[in-house]
């Protein structure tokens, strides 16, 4: 049995916030970390199709929870007050 193996480091100005989003995902294969200036995602598997599909899963989700925790600091910078998540054309849309 082969054991595959990896890293993924992505820079983020809210890596705490990004980290905390993926957190649900943190399963077998992949387990996601904040670190300084980004986010830290160690896979860990031994069949490569599945590995395939969590990376997959994981670089999509990853874009998300940029572009929710990008939002959700400008209003709180802007001093507006969030009232929720709807869905949006994107997935998701702070509203």
């Amino acid at each position: 049995m082969i054991r595959i193996e990896g890293v993924i480091e992505t820079p983020h100005s809210l890596p705490g916030c990004v980290a905390a989003a993926l957190e649900p995902d943190n399963l077998t294969l992949i387990r996601t970390t904040a670190i300084e200036g980004g986010v830290r995602a160690e896979i860990d598997g031994t069949r490569i199709r599945s590995i395939i599909a969590s990376v997959d899963d994981y670089l999509m989700n990853l874009a998300i929870a940029e572009d929710v925790c990008a939002a959700a600091s400008k209003r709180r910078v802007s001093g507006l007050e969030s009232s929720g998540v709807e869905s949006g054309s994107n997935g998701l849309k702070i509203r």
